[in-house]
Formats: C-alpha cells, sequence, structure tokens
C-alpha cells in the first residue's frame, strides 16, 4: 500500500497532484494560482535568469499564499525544483533562497539530491528525487530522498523509457514512502489509476501549459492544444537528456524530426541562454491530445476533481469488484474478527 504523505504536506490538498515544474512555463501566477486551488505549485528555480530574480519570485509566491492564509482560506504547499546537475553552476545560490524562504518541498532533478538534503530538512522541509530508473530511485533513497518522482514514459520534458506499472511495481520492492507518478496523466481517472498503482501522488505538467496563468507563449499553449500524442516524439538532441517535444514546434524552427543528432552530454548551466531549446521547440507529453482549451487553473482542476469523484464512484458499480465491497462491508458490520477473516 502506498505511504502516508507526510501531514504538512497533505493537509491542505484537495487532489493529490503537483502542478510540474516546467521551464519557460512555471511563473509566480501558475504556482500561486496551483496553491489556491488546492494542488501543489512547483516552480523550477532555472526559469529565473538571475538570483535576485529568483529572490523577487519567492518573495511574490511566499507572500501571496500568506495573504491567503491570513484571510482564512488553506492553500496547498509550494515546491521548488533545484537542478542538481554538475554543469549547474548556480545550484548553492539557488539552495540558499529555497533555505530562506523554506520550501516546504523540494523537487531535485538530473543528479543525485544529496547535495540539499541537509540544508531543506534543517528547516523542516522535504525532499523528493525526481529519476528515471529503479537504480536511480534506490540512489535516492540511500542519499536520504524523502521521497521520489517516478518519471515514466509519456511524460513531458525530460522523460522516462519506463511504463508506469513496470517502474512503480519495482520500486516498491524497496521503498514504501512517498512516490509521485510522472507521466500521461491528465484526467482523474488516470489520478485514481496512479494511487491503485501504489503512487501517493501525480505530477501533472502538460495539462497545465495552456492553463491560462502559465508562463507559456500563446502560440505554445494553443499548439498544446492542436496537437495529440502521434505529435509528440523523444529525443536528446537539445539539451543531452531525453526529452519529449511536439514536432510540429521542431519544423516550425527550421529543423527536420528524423534528422536531429544526439547531444553527447547535459549542460545544465544557463539554460535560457540557448536561442532554440523550450523557448522555440516546445515540450508536451503523449496527453496533448486531451488537452482542448486554454482555461484557468481554477477550472482544470473543478474538472480533475470530478472525474476522480466519478472514478471513486465507478469503483463501487465495477463488476469485478462489487461483490468483494459488499463482502466486506458486511463483515466489517458483524466485527473485527469475521473482517479480518474475509480480509
Amino acid at each position: 500500500m502506498p505511504h502516508e504523505l507526510p501531514h504538512d504536506l497533505k493537509r491542505h490538498l484537495q487532489l493529490p497532484v503537483v502542478c510540474a515544474p516546467m521551464f519557460l512555463v512555471s511563473g509566480v501566477e501558475l504556482v500561486v494560482a496551483a496553491c489556491k486551488a488546492g494542488i501543489i505549485g512547483a516552480v523550477p528555480t532555472p526559469n529565473c535568469r538571475t538570483v535576485e530574480d529568483l529572490d523577487r519570485w519567492f518573495c511574490e509566491i511566499t507572500s501571496q499564499l500568506d495573504a491567503e492564509r491570513k484571510a482564512g482560506r488553506t492553500p496547498a504547499p509550494w515546491a521548488a525544483n533545484l537542478v542538481v546537475h554538475s554543469s549547474n553552476l548556480r545550484l548553492q545560490h539557488d539552495l540558499d533562497l529555497v533555505v530562506k524562504y523554506r520550501a516546504p518541498l523540494v523537487i531535485t532533478a538530473l543528479g543525485s539530491p544529496r547535495p540539499v538534503i541537509d540544508a531543506v530538512r534543517g528547516y523542516g522541509g522535504f525532499v523528493f528525487a525526481d529519476v528515471v530508473t529503479p537504480a536511480l530511485a534506490r540512489k535516492a533513497v540511500e542519499a536520504g530522498a524523502n521521497g521520489l518522482v517516478l518519471v515514466c514514459a509519456g511524460a513531458g520534458g525530460h522523460t522516462g523509457a519506463l511504463a508506469a506499472p513496470a517502474f512503480i511495481a519495482e520500486v516498491r520492492q524497496f521503498w514504501d514512502g512517498p512516490i509521485a507518478l510522472s507521466g500521461a496523466v491528465a484526467n482523474g481517472e488516470a489520478i485514481r489509476a496512479s494511487q491503485m498503482l501504489g503512487a501517493d501522488l501525480v505530477y501533472m505538467g502538460t495539462r497545465f501549459i495552456a492553463a491560462g496563468e502559465s508562463l507559456a507563449d500563446p502560440a505554445y499553449k494553443q499548439m498544446v492544444v492542436d496537437c495529440s500524442a502521434r505529435d509528440i516524439m523523444t529525443t536528446n538532441a537539445f539539451t543531452g537528456a531525453n526529452a519529449n517535444y511536439m514536432s510540429p514546434s521542431i519544423i516550425a524552427a527550421g529543423l527536420d524530426p528524423l534528422s536531429l543528432k544526439p547531444k553527447a552530454k547535459i549542460d545544465a548551466n544557463d539554460p535560457q541562454a540557448g536561442t532554440k531549446p523550450w523557448k522555440d521547440i516546445w515540450s508536451a507529453g503523449q496527453v496533448a491530445g486531451q488537452v482542448h482549451a486554454v482555461e484557468p487553473m481554477s477550472d482544470i482542476v473543478g474538472r480533475l476533481s470530478r472525474e476522480y469523484k466519478d472514478a471513486l464512484v465507478a469503483e463501487f458499480n465495477d463488476p469485478w469488484a462489487k461483490d468483494l465491497f459488499l463482502e466486506l462491508a458486511a463483515a466489517t458490520l458483524a466485527g473485527p474478527d469475521k473482517a479480518r477473516k474475509q480480509g
């Protein structure tokens, strides 16, 4: 069974969802809107060109969420996404700001979470490590991560190659802590299915690219609306790590998607300095075909909530499960001893 999420992360969630940190898409407005809607909003620190800009962003996020609390509302927690790859020369400066603003959740990417764990735990925060294989998941656990983000096939942006059921089942053999599942989740049914596989949270990115509050260029948002799974391709040609992109954006940039050359190594130092990746060549996951309009965050989360509740109701009406539910209910009413025998 899934491990219980830490109380400080779970208590104000309306849905077990993280609005995934997306390069050049996630900004202050999207993060705050996500938290106000009752899901975790995450921001990647490389979205700010300078440490000073990041300081301002963190200040705005925390100030707006504090204002929500003072008004008697209960926003969900926010998260900071740190690139821990050795080529990121700004890591320590970004980490210092994470500590200053006490991000409740820190999600590491492209490397071991070890460099940030002591600092984040020092103020009571939690560290989840973004991983693409069971071997990397095991290393993250050994390094001291509080939780794992399993990046599966179909995820937008930097992606994995493993199917979600295979990935999470193998990791659950050695890890009973919190897991967030990333990859091809865009509706309430998929949220519930992820929980049934053993996840505690899901990562959603593509579904929120077209949110009204996102930083994405209007043309980017429209391309997500117009694309479907067949338009998504995986390549490491732009960052050195496998990522999913919309092929129409590659063509629009004057490139042939079938003639891209692999990049030899990852370079996470100042990713905004380039002129092509992420800016003009746009990322999305295989669920792009489920995004049909540009909408406010609150509308998207409201729909997800209704779909999730419908999925729960459907479980009780499932012909394979209905009789079992009735048996368990009857056993429970009959007393704990009989319930244990039925279980």
